[in-house]
C-alpha cells in the first residue's frame, strides 16, 4: 500500500498546489503548504480510509494547515516579502495572448470573491470535486457548498461581463 499511496500522492501534488495557490496567493506559501500536506499524509497514512478519494483527504489536510497558518500569522504581526514580483510571460501569438489575458482577468476576478466562494468554486470547478466531497474538505452542509458555488459562479460571471 506505500508505494500506491506515495504513487497517489506524487500525482496529486500539481493539484494540490494549484488548490494552494487559490487560498494563499502566493507560490512561495503554496509551496510550503504542500509539502505540510505531504509531510501530515504520510504521517497518517495508516488512518487513511481506501473507501474514500484520496485527493479529498488531501485538500482536507491542506485547507487545515492553512487555516494554521492563518492563524499562527494573525500572532506574528506583519511580514514583508520582497521576493514577491509578478512573473514575467513570454507568450507568442494572438491566440496565446488572448488566452493568456483571459485568465488573468478570471484570476482577478476570482481573488475579488469572498473566500468561501472562491473555496467552493476550485474545489468543485477546478479540482472537480462532488459537492459531496468539497462539504467534506470544507467541513460545511452539501447545501452550503450548492449554495456558496452558485452565489460564486453569478458573481464571477458579473464579474467577467458575461451576465
Amino acid at each position: 500500500m506505500k508505494d500506491s499511496f506515495s504513487k497517489d500522492l506524487i500525482a496529486l501534488l500539481p493539484n494540490l498546489r494549484r488548490f494552494a495557490l487559490s487560498l494563499c496567493r502566493r507560490p512561495d506559501l503554496a509551496d510550503d503548504l504542500v509539502q505540510i500536506t505531504a509531510e501530515r499524509a504520510f504521517a497518517a497514512r495508516d488512518r487513511f480510509d481506501p473507501a474514500t478519494r484520496l485527493d479529498a483527504w488531501l485538500f482536507r489536510i491542506l485547507r487545515n494547515a492553512w487555516i494554521d497558518h492563518v492563524r499562527r500569522v494573525k500572532t506574528q504581526g506583519t511580514t514583508v516579502d520582497i521576493a514577491d514580483t509578478p512573473d514575467a510571460a513570454v507568450v507568442d501569438g494572438v491566440r496565446n495572448v488572448e488566452a493568456l489575458l483571459m485568465l488573468r482577468q478570471t484570476e482577478a476576478a476570482m481573488a475579488e470573491l469572498p473566500e468561501d466562494q472562491r473555496e467552493v468554486l476550485v474545489l468543485v470547478c477546478v479540482e472537480d470535486l462532488s459537492y459531496r466531497e468539497a462539504a467534506e474538505v470544507i467541513g460545511v452542509p452539501i447545501g452550503t457548498v450548492m449554495s456558496r458555488l452558485s452565489r460564486g459562479r453569478l458573481a464571477l460571471a458579473g464579474k467577467m461581463g458575461i451576465k
